[in-house]
């Protein structure tokens, strides 16, 4: 078993060391225990484990491929029937793998597990249903296109497992349960969802964090997701830390031990939402526009160095353009696009005030060897709407956002600038 408490002690009392970000990413689907009757098993999103005397309590199931042998592991440590399972909320990631662990119960001989949610995750099972190819589209974009898997090459299954488990006994608010010698006060808030559990487990002095903690900085602002709710996050953090937990479990990344170092990865994280949220509304009530914004508003780079809160998934940038989403709607304060002209129209006028799309695409690339990417990929942009058949124009735009992919940090922004670049490519090879 790794000693994941240790690893995480190190990493937030010392820093991440220098080439091992996989520290944070491990995906191993072993089982390693935290403490008496606590255990974890890595995965894409983890399983977390307590024996409670009388039956396993476990918090998610993880992707429906990680599901079997995230049992193989549990089982080598526990023989245990399992009583309850939580969906700390409703991605894929977290309940996709429910099926498995019904069909393992039923192979034993053990009744149905029971499984509890908030109430919002049946409604968002319905959602993952009618936007099935929607959320296949953008999954490829944030991970199926950086292992170099093409649109093409995604078979014709809707998005999710193949038989999907919804919760039998859900909550509003609060709801606490006792299965044997544990209490788990379950508790909601919105934060990267609108149906977000965590729970407090007090004889244990441990949380169940689910994705409230992902050790990196907060997916608030996800650009092709439904609506994220920072402040909120922060004040989930806030109760939290409030607990003087010793134990604390996120579904990625480690776990963290000490009430010490506990409150402080919580206090950070908090800040760093509470800043961003108060920073955007103080100019949204100023008038400005949205542009101005998320070109002024920042996180204190102290905090971006901090090792669960560096922009590797999500990032602030983002997480502003929810905040104005959230509070003001998404007219972006620009007169001229409240009713916008079609894409390709206006970029056929600009090509012909500029001399071409040629000329444009030309000015895209250099631009782009020059660092200046953002206005790079506007021009290169504009230029294929005015000329989408032009080989030449894809050639230049597939090598300017390739570049402006190398550039960034953030696995969304990877995908989104790494499929533009693809669908150019693809478009010189035809």
């Amino acid at each position: 078993m790794a000693d994941l408490l240790s690893m995480s002690a190190t990493i937030i009392d010392e820093g991440l060391p220098d080439g091992a970000p996989g520290m944070l990413d491990r995906r191993t689907r072993e089982l390693s225990e935290l403490g008496d009757g606590v255990a974890l098993v890595e995965a894409f999103s983890h399983v977390v484990v307590f024996d409670t005397g009388d039956g396993l309590v476990l918090f998610d199931t993880s992707l429906e491929g990680h599901a079997r042998p995230i049992i193989e592991s549990m089982r080598k440590w526990s023989k245990d029937p399992i009583d309850t399972i939580a969906f700390t909320h409703g991605h894929v990631d977290h309940v996709g793998g429910a099926k498995a662990f019904v069909d393992h119960a039923a192979d034993r001989g053990d009744r149905r597990p029971r499984f509890v949610a908030h109430r919002n995750v049946e409604p968002r099972i319905d959602r993952y249903i009618m936007t099935s190819g929607y959320n296949k589209v953008i999954n490829w974009r944030q991970f199926a296109l950086s292992r170099g898997k093409r649109m093409s090459d995604m078979d014709d299954a809707p998005f999710g497992p193949g038989e999907w488990v919804r919760p039998d006994t859900t909550f509003d608010e609060r709801m606490s349960v006792r299965v044997g010698d544990d209490l788990i006060e379950m508790r909601h808030d919105k934060g990267e969802t609108d149906d977000h559990l965590w729970a407090w487990l007090p004889e244990r002095k441990a949380i169940c964090a689910g994705d409230f903690l992902i050790w990196m900085f907060p997916n608030a602002g996800n650009p092709q997701k439904v609506q994220r709710y920072p402040l909120e996050w922060a004040h989930a953090l806030r109760q939290m830390q409030a607990m003087n937990a010793e134990l604390l479990i996120p579904a990625h990344g480690l776990p963290i031990g000490g009430r010490k170092r506990i409150s402080e990865v919580l206090d950070n994280m908090a800040r760093a939402l509470e800043g961003l949220v108060e920073e955007t509304l103080t100019l949204m009530n100023q008038g400005a526009r949205l542009n101005d914004i998320i070109h002024s508003v920042r996180v204190p780079a102290d905090l971006l160095e901090k090792p669960y809160l560096r922009p590797m998934y999500d990032e602030p940038e983002f997480v502003v353009r929810n905040i104005w989403r959230l509070y003001g709607g998404w007219h972006d304060g620009n007169p001229a696009n409240l009713k916008p002209a079609k894409d390709a129209e206006l970029a056929d006028e600009i090509c012909r005030l500029a001399g071409g799309a040629p000329a444009l695409s030309f000015r895209a690339r250099e631009l782009s060897e020059a660092g200046q990417h953002r206005l790079a990929c506007h021009l290169a942009e504009i230029a294929m709407q005015a000329a989408p058949d032009s080989a030449a124009v894809h050639k230049a735009r597939a090598k300017v956002y390739a570049a402006r992919r190398d550039d960034e940090l953030s696995l969304m922004s990877k995908g989104i600038y790494g499929a533009a670049a693809a669908e150019s490519a693809q478009k010189v090879e035809e």
